[in-house]
This record gives C-alpha cells, structure tokens and sequence, in this order.
C-alpha cells in the first residue's frame, strides 16, 4: 500500500517510521526549509525515530499527494484549513485521509473533519487515528491502544485491520464527533495538570473526574454519545497526558506555573479558546476549560494568575456531582 505522511514532525515521522515497520510503501513530506525535515533528509533520523531507508522523503507536495492511496496527515490543528487549500489543488478526492491530529479549530469551533469535508474531501473518505502513546514508548516496544474512527464503517474496518500491529491495539470507534472532540479536549486537561504539578499535586485524580465529565456534556450537547469522553481518545489518553514527562501540553502548563515558558507546539492552547466558544454556543457548563484558558490567555503575571484560577474552581457553587 502506498501511503504519504504529511507532516514529519514529531508525531509524523512516528508514523511513517510504523507504517513503514507494517510493510507499507511510504512518503514523508515536509516543506522545504523546515528544520525537522530538513534533519531527516540530510540524516534519515531525528530525536525519535530512525526512518527505514526505503521511505522516500520529498518536499514536493503534489509527488506526495498524488502517489499514494492513502494520505495521513499530521501537522498543527490550527494550520490545518491553509494547508488543505495547497492539497486540494491536486486530484486528490478519490484518495482517503487519515488525521492523525488533535484540536479544534480557533474562531469556528469546527472539527478537523469538518475542515476536510469544507475543503472538498468526501466525508466517507475521511478517518481519524487518535488514542494515548508516546513516541518514545513505542519505539523501545512499548505497546499501547488507540482508536481509529470514521463515519465509513468499511473505511474504519479496513485502516484498523491494515494498522495493527503488536505494538498498537486498535479498537474501532463508533462516535467521530465525540472521538474528535475527546481528543482534542485532553489536551486542555493536559495544561491543567502541569499547573497542579506545581501548585497542588493531590488535585489530579477530581481533574481527571471533573475533566472528563465537562468533556462528556460538551459532547452529549453536540449531538454525540458522551461516553465518548471515557473512551480512549480522552479519558484513556490522560495517563500519557497528565502524568508523563514526554507531554507537551503538560509541560506548558508546568512551565506556566513556574513563570517560565514552553517553546514548542501545546496544541491545548488553542483548543481552549476553541472548546470556550463551544460551551458558550452550546450552552454548556465548561469551569476547568475556561480556567486553562484564564490561564493561557489571561494578562499579568502567570503564576499569580494560575493560583487564582485554582481558587475560582474551588468557590464555584455547590452542585450534583454528574449536574447536565
């Protein structure tokens, strides 16, 4: 099967490294200049993976688009409808796209299968690849779980049984609004965690409740089954999220507490400004989202700011602990 990856940052050259790994024809694209392509093409690795030396590497999208039956993608949710205006200009609608990405997008609320689907992608075409794992885990051969889902179940059958393996155990999923919404929301979770990794450690376990449960009534409101939110794309990822030291999202909020800042992509950044406006147009009740986003948004110093948004979650009202 001849699949392109586009994307080789940190998660997608993972991917291509697996799929390559399961016998599968690859491509990996970045664009030219970038550094972390840049790096795999002059030396074939990166700080993660070392790619089998059948991958092809190529900065030229159309090359990439137009070679393979399948096209992951895996780049930064927020970039996500600019870079399918590029794609598109290719005959690329027969193709299917797996996103191998987590957000939601900032402005319109959407999810990043709406963007493929606005952008011209049929909506049977489309899958998403989501679910706990770090890369550093499963190249010492660590196995974990994760979730493909889709509208198409045929589509959803075929991807998981071509991408098994035993180092990843899929399971097919069988809600894509609350699988999207779930993985992307962790992320915000995973900000929250680093700030109580500093402040007050003991708080972690009502934050995984109390999170997955204001995750839970943003996708029952949506329209999706909220047993979705304890499903692997949310609640199963908040080991990897919320407790390990590979997280980005969690190192954000950490670094925040301490005053200090996190350089590199925490896509639950932008996600809680994107979930803030879901719960105000669906009219649900989100504290810890709106918190994270105080917390990421807000002015003044960030550590005074991070205290008094613990303390705001603590003197809301009393209510019913599963309150709709």
């Amino acid at each position: 099967m001849n699949i392109s990856v586009l994307g080789c940052g940190r998660w997608g050259s993972f991917i291509a490294w697996y799929l390559s790994r399961m016998g599968n024809a690859v491509t990996s694209w970045g664009p030219e200049g970038d550094p972390s392509y840049e790096v795999l093409k002059r030396t074939g690795a990166n700080e993660y993976v070392t790619l089998d030396e059948k991958t092809i590497l190529t900065c030229d999208l159309e090359r990439a688009v137009t070679s393979a039956q399948i096209i992951v993608i895996s780049i930064s949710s927020q970039g996500l409808r600019g870079f399918m205006q590029r794609v598109m200009r290719y005959p690329v609608s027969d193709k299917v796209f797996v996103l191998c990405m987590k957000g939601i997008e900032t402005g319109t609320g959407k999810r990043l299968s709406e963007i493929l689907v606005e952008s011209g992608v049929p909506l049977q075409n489309i899958a998403v690849w989501v679910g706990p794992g770090h890369i550093q885990s499963f190249v010492q051969g660590i196995p974990n779980c994760m979730v493909i889902d889709s509208q198409n179940d045929a589509l959803k059958k075929e991807l998981v049984d071509r991408f098994k393996s035993d180092l990843i155990r899929f399971y097919y999923g069988n809600d894509l609004l609350g699988t999207e919404i779930g993985a992307a929301a962790k992320n915000v979770m995973g900000i929250a965690a680093g700030v109580l990794d500093v402040l007050c450690v003991p708080l972690k376990g009502p934050l995984m409740s109390r999170g997955a449960r204001e995750v839970a009534r943003l996708i029952k409101a949506m329209g999706g089954n909220e047993l979705s939110a304890y499903g692997l794309a949310h609640l199963g990822d908040y080991e990897t999220t919320l407790f390990s030291h590979y997280s980005h999202n969690r190192m954000y909020g950490e670094m925040l507490a301490r005053g200090r800042r996190f350089e590199k992509l925490a896509e639950g950044v932008a996600t809680s400004e994107a979930m803030k406006l879901l719960g105000e147009r669906y009219g649900v009740d989100l504290p810890i989202t709106r918190a994270v986003y105080e917390v990421c948004y807000g002015s003044g110093d960030d550590v005074t700011r991070c205290k008094e948004e613990i303390g705001r979650l603590f003197r809301r009202s009393t209510k019913p602990e599963m309150y709709e």
